[in-house]
């Protein structure tokens, strides 16, 4: 029988692999091959046969064609926009070079994209790269977090697990039924867990703007700002005793990443806190469950879990246990002046690593009717069709006059799965004339014919027609 055509199967394999915490000795047993083998089947220096493709698949619990699925759409659209930028303007990349970099040697490709995230750092902060950029003490140790290369690298990371950390689900649920062993509800039980097992008392607290919680200097009171809504007071604690019930899980995984020691593996090991804390709030069976069951009505869900709609889009991303899996989604946040602060893609949409995304996007005209669901059927340029919903919703402000911060978050999937969301009723998804054509970034995207280009494609000399005009300055290029 042939090779499978997946160029990049190899890093799916690997991420599967790990996320079962098995060894590559363990797996190559398992499917009939030697271990040196499958490390060359994991770095793509060899091709999968189809008979191999199935044991695999069965292995894992999973459908062949999941596993056949390529895992580097969003490094082709991070390469994409890198290679868009003024800086090779005179390059004349064609796209195809560029997907054959990324299949061809995706080592490579993601070194060229830490070298250029470098020279945007340094180029921005006239500085050099260790010097360069904001720096704070984290109070830990002195170790400084970088906060312009951070974000970054902690969402390749998060891409590169699959957002699904089995080690912390596992301690979660060992926690969470603790908890509910020894109290009659949630949020009473995370306050005796924390008093029985680490002797810290929990206390509401009158704390400064923009402070949510507080340790005492002895570490024996966790003060949580009365202010916060019940959602996001639960989610604090949690993830303060996510950082103590599951260090030892954090640093395993920290230490087995590839996060750069800058202090970038600080903002890590918070980041995997919070991750703790959506699972503990949130239990994979029970949410998987009610996600099926209420086909991923958000605010039900919501409320089924005394979460907050963000917590619950996000818990949602995380859903990759082999066998028991959710809807591969996409989860992109951004802020009122088109600033994206979260990315995840397992969707196959990409979302722009470095620019704002597309203004057709419903994630951003979602901020015309705050609060309410926008739906939209979006299209790549090379063909690709999501199915997509997006809400604002708003964070702060939670005293006279005190400013608040807002918020549109987008979640979708590819169209294959909408039927599975609730927000595609009423939708004719074969209807074509309700397909958005959208794009990742002006610079990158080839449709000529938009009427809402910021810039001209990057490929493409802008020359003005002086008889012609077009509702986009850049309408006429040539």
């Amino acid at each position: 029988m042939g090779d499978t055509a997946g160029p990049q199967i190899g890093g799916k394999i690997r991420r599967l692999r790990r996320q079962k915490q098995v060894a590559q000795g363990e797996l190559a047993q398992a499917i009939g091959i030697s271990a040196s083998y499958l490390n060359l089947i994991e770095h793509n220096r060899r091709k999968i046969t189809v008979p191999l493709l199935f044991k695999l698949a069965n292995y894992f619990g999973i459908e062949p064609g999941e596993l056949a699925e390529s895992d580097d759409t969003r490094l082709i659209g991070d390469l994409m926009e890198l290679f868009g930028d003024d800086l090779f303007a005179e390059s004349d990349l064609t796209n195809q070079e560029i997907r054959d970099l990324a299949f061809s040697n995706p080592v490579a490709a993601r070194a060229v994209l830490r070298l250029f995230d470098s020279y945007r750092r340094i180029k921005q902060n006239g500085a050099q790269p260790a010097e360069s950029g904001a720096a704070e003490p984290n109070g830990a140790g002195g170790e400084e977090i970088r906060y312009h290369s951070a974000p970054d690298a902690i969402s390749d990371f998060l891409q590169e697990r699959a957002h699904h950390f089995p080690e912390l689900e596992d301690a979660a649920a060992r926690v969470r039924r603790d908890i509910d062993n020894g109290s009659d509800g949630f949020q009473q039980g995370l306050r005796t867990y924390l008093l029985n097992v680490f002797g810290i008392e929990l206390r509401p607290a009158a704390l400064p703007s923009g402070v949510a919680r507080r340790v005492s200097g002895d570490g024996r009171v966790l003060e949580v700002s009365e202010l916060l809504p019940p959602e996001s007071a639960t989610f604090v604690i949690a993830q303060y005793l996510g950082q103590l019930a599951a260090e030892t899980e954090i640093d395993a995984i920290i230490a087995g990443s590839s996060l750069p020691e800058d202090g970038t593996t600080a903002l890590g090991r918070s980041v995997l806190a919070g991750y703790f804390a959506g699972a503990l709030a949130m239990p994979y069976q029970p949410f998987l469950k009610a996600c099926r069951d209420t086909r991923y009505d958000i605010d039900r869900i919501a409320r089924l879990f005394s979460a907050s709609f963000e917590q619950v889009c996000q818990r949602m991303t995380t859903l990759q246990r082999p066998g028991a899996q959710g809807v591969p989604l996409h989860l992109v946040r951004t802020d009122i002046a088109g600033n994206i602060s979260k990315r995840f893609s397992l969707s196959g949409i990409h979302i722009p690593r470095h620019s704002g995304a597309c203004p057709r996007w419903n994630v951003y005209s979602a901020f015309l009717q705050p609060g309410r669901i926008n739906v939209q059927i979006s299209q790549m340029p090379e063909g690709a069709t999501y199915f997509c919903i997006a809400r604002t919703f708003d964070k702060g402000g939670y005293r006279h006059n005190a400013p608040r911060r807002h918020y549109s978050i987008g979640l979708g999937c590819d169209i294959a799965h909408a039927k599975k969301l609730i927000y595609s009723d009423g939708v004719d998804l074969s209807n074509k004339s309700l397909v958005v054509p959208i794009g990742v970034g002006c610079r990158i995207c080839p449709r000529l014919d938009c009427e809402q280009r910021a810039h001209p494609p990057a490929n493409h000399r802008f020359r003005p027609d002086q008889q012609f005009s077009g509702e986009s300055l850049y309408g006429q290029i040539g």
